[in-house]
């Protein structure tokens, strides 16, 4: 049939999932560094990704393609572990504007999400398990969208990701109250990061900025990259950096 559906060109396209989690039907998905459609029964052609591509890699365009189908978009869901739409589809003169508050599905680590961490409570019995005090999802640097609300007012935590194993008390000492951000410069593009970390300072009211980084020389690419994003971003946001031996003590 002759409809609508969601194009992207995989000239522009750089492969930093933004849109993944931007669609709830999980309709893309990224296969050799490109976000290509799982499927065209699975998009509804309404276009909720377009606004996330930093590349302006995504269109809607007009062509044959398969027919919507719901009852596939759950089956696909379902072999992802991710719940269906909390909504019928609806056609696209009928769309609600409450769509877009959609977190969106696709691979199943992308999926954005907040959640309540664990209570406040005294120090555990011995024996007793330690909480988490994460509270949202992803944690990637490369995953999570710039926009997610949990970034909102926030107290940013961003870490490398070799701390959490070095540091024991990194829940309560540093994660705790905090929106994080997990990224290694020695195995990344770091300059990705800095561009990265500048659109989420520019779009998201960072009340304070923390890094945590190893005491290993390639490990301070991530708080170079979090210092050019702050100065790229023209804001003024209370920052430090704190650096963790590899035996798990504070360095400085």
């Amino acid at each position: 049939m002759l409809r609508k559906i969601v194009k992207i060109d995989q000239d522009k396209c750089n492969g930093c999932g933004e849109c993944v989690p931007s669609c709830a039907e999980g309709a893309i998905t990224i296969i050799n560094g490109k976000a290509v459609l799982a499927a065209d029964n699975l998009c509804d052609g309404l276009g909720a990704c377009l606004g996330e591509c930093p590349m302006n890699a995504i269109t809607v365009e007009e062509r044959e393609a398969d027919e919507f189908d719901e009852a596939a978009v759950e089956q696909h869901l379902a072999a992802l572990g991710q719940p269906a739409p909390p909504h019928q589809h609806t056609p696209p003169q009928q769309a609600a504007p409450a769509r877009q508050q959609h977190a969106g599905g696709g691979c199943p680590g992308s999926r954005a999400m907040s959640f309540a961490p664990a209570q406040e409570s005294t120090a555990p019995a011995s024996g007793a398990s330690i909480q988490s005090r994460l509270a949202q999802w992803p944690v990637q640097l490369t995953l999570v969208p710039t926009t997610a609300p949990y970034f909102q007012g926030a107290d940013l935590l961003i870490t490398a990701d070799c701390v959490p194993f070095a540091y024991a008390n990194y829940h309560e000492d540093f994660l705790k109250g905090k929106a994080v951000v997990v990224g290694c410069p020695k195995l990344d593009d770091n300059n990705f990061y800095q561009q990265k970390l500048t659109e989420l300072f520019s779009k998201s009211d960072i009340k304070s900025i923390t890094v945590l980084k190893m005491e290993v020389p390639c490990c301070g690419g991530i708080a170079v990259a979090a210092r050019q994003a702050l100065a790229a971003s023209g804001k003024q946001i209370p920052y430090r950096e704190v650096t963790i031996g590899i035996q798990g003590g504070i360095k400085g």
